[in-house]
């Protein structure tokens, strides 16, 4: 090899070493435990109460940290909590609004009854935009995680285990029930279960 290409591999050598150590000094570094040679034992025992006395600040510092992220996770999901009830309660201060100005209405029974039936729509519109839905009764067969059974009435007529009345209606969210709906059911000895 000539000395010109010596030197140039000498020179990218050094680069190369250069390079690395900056980028290993760039990265951060876990404290390594270096061995010390030492011949006095009370050299070696200083040394090693103030890595420990590093070492017990450290975790102290650790557990304030953790402590201040826990407190702030909690103080979070209150205020959203908080949030998302005050969304829910301003869905539904029209619908109380027009509840009481049906009592004080003056108006006929028949007017009256138009009027709550308004608000019954009007409620049930703020439950749909919470994505809160009605469970499906009458005329279903009857299921026990959605359904709770009043009472079985004998009806030769309809399907055995059949729902025909709904007494109190049901509710869910997305796939969560809020509320079981309250059902009579029917029981039709005509029919064999099969």
């Amino acid at each position: 090899m000539s000395r010109k290409t010596l030197d140039e591999k000498t020179v990218n050598e050094e680069e190369n070493q250069k390079a690395t150590t900056a980028a290993v000094a760039d990265e951060p570094q876990a404290e390594a435990i270096v061995p010390v040679e030492t011949s006095n034992p009370a050299e070696e025992l200083e040394r090693v109460k103030a890595e420990r006395d590093g070492l017990v600040d450290r975790v102290a510092r650790l557990q304030a940290e953790f402590e201040n992220a826990r407190k702030r996770e909690a103080r979070e999901r209150n205020d959203f909590r908080e949030f998302a009830v005050a969304g829910a309660i301003e869905q539904f201060l029209p619908v109380l609004d027009n509840f009481q100005l049906a009592l004080k209405s003056t108006g006929s029974a028949e007017q009256l009854r138009t009027g709550v039936e308004l608000i019954v729509k009007q409620m049930e519109e703020a439950l749909r935009s919470l994505n809160v839905q009605p469970v499906e009764s009458v005329g279903a067969s009857f299921d026990p995680r959605v359904h709770e059974a009043l009472e079985m009435v004998e009806r030769p007529d309809l399907p055995d285990h059949q729902v025909f009345e709904e007494v109190r209606r049901g509710y869910k969210i997305k796939e969560r029930l809020l509320r079981p709906a309250l059902v009579r059911v029917v029981n039709n000895p005509q029919q064999k279960e099969a």
